[in-house]
């Protein structure tokens, strides 16, 4: 059976409940990650899942809200395994994320120098950084003797590039993790097939007449995935599950609901299965 956890459905703006994005799928020993924003150590403990059970990490893009997390994790990892510390492996697009990756420890090293004296210790906690490099198809970037594989391929998000999407094939079944993006044929490609297509969603419909008075807003929204073009997508392409997470706005009391990104998914065709994460959702493939 591969189980898939949605670890973190939040975004920048912090809301009660909701921990960075990540997504973690497991099938059997093999525990994948993608992406640590803020709470995610938290969130896989939550889950059953010790940070030094993971397998590797995957890494979107370089936007903070999807890494700061990731300190954490590497930390909490480091901590708990004195004598048998295995590095990290962390698979990211090459270009500013395998560049935060590779000194993102550097702001820690006094604190390490300190650890290392004070228990006789030399090894560090630092990522096991693996780039790859876009191509215009997607690319596989992992592969585990189990049959367990992740393909990667480049999306829309636009000013921050480069940003990928990953599609994991286990023997139970697929999924595919949207990272940030706009709906656009590349997600469309790699999602082909799939059981379950897990995507960031914001509701631009809702949201558009405050764009004037707010109009951070409408920056967000040239580079995010509308939801009713999501639900048009997920139809032509004949996903049966759509999880919908990174959700703008967050569902709260006296606002936003789950039933409103549910509506707007339908509007634009999507008759599948629709679900609206919250932290911890699990699914089963198999």
């Amino acid at each position: 059976m591969t189980e898939i956890i949605i670890t973190g459905t939040g975004v920048p703006h912090l809301e009660p409940g909701r921990a960075g994005p990540g997504v973690l799928v497991q099938h059997g020993k093999v525990r994948l990650q993608f992406d640590a924003g803020r709470a995610t150590a938290l969130r896989l403990v939550e889950a059953g899942v010790r940070v030094g059970q993971l397998s590797a990490l995957f890494v979107t893009h370089h936007h903070s809200d999807h890494l700061t997390g990731l300190t954490d994790v590497l930390f909490a990892r480091w901590l708990e395994a004195h004598g048998r510390f295995t590095p990290l492996p962390v698979i990211a697009p090459n270009g500013p994320a395998t560049r935060f990756l590779e000194r993102m420890m550097d702001p820690w090293v006094d604190d390490l120098l300190v650890r290392q004296e004070h228990v006789d210790r030399h090894d560090r906690p630092d990522p096991e950084v693996r780039g790859f490099d876009i191509a215009d198809e997607p690319v596989v970037v992992w592969r585990h003797d189990s049959g367990v594989q992740v393909t990667a391929r480049s999306v829309h998000h636009e000013p921050v590039m480069p940003a990928v999407g990953y599609r994991v094939d286990t023997p139970d079944g697929s999924v595919v993790i949207s990272g940030d993006t706009m709906v656009c044929d590349e997600m469309a490609e790699l999602a082909a097939g799939v059981d379950v297509l897990v995507h960031e969603a914001f509701r631009r419909e809702a949201l558009s007449p405050l764009f004037t008075e707010m109009p951070h807003l409408r920056h967000i929204a040239e580079y995010h995935a509308d939801t009713v073009q999501l639900g048009a997508l997920a139809q032509r392409i004949g996903v049966p599950r759509l999880v919908l997470t990174h959700l703008i706005p967050a569902p709260i009391a006296g606002g936003t609901t789950e039933h409103d990104f549910i509506d707007d998914v339908r509007r634009g065709g999507y008759t599948g299965e629709v679900t609206v994460a919250s932290d911890l959702t699990r699914l089963t493939i198999g």
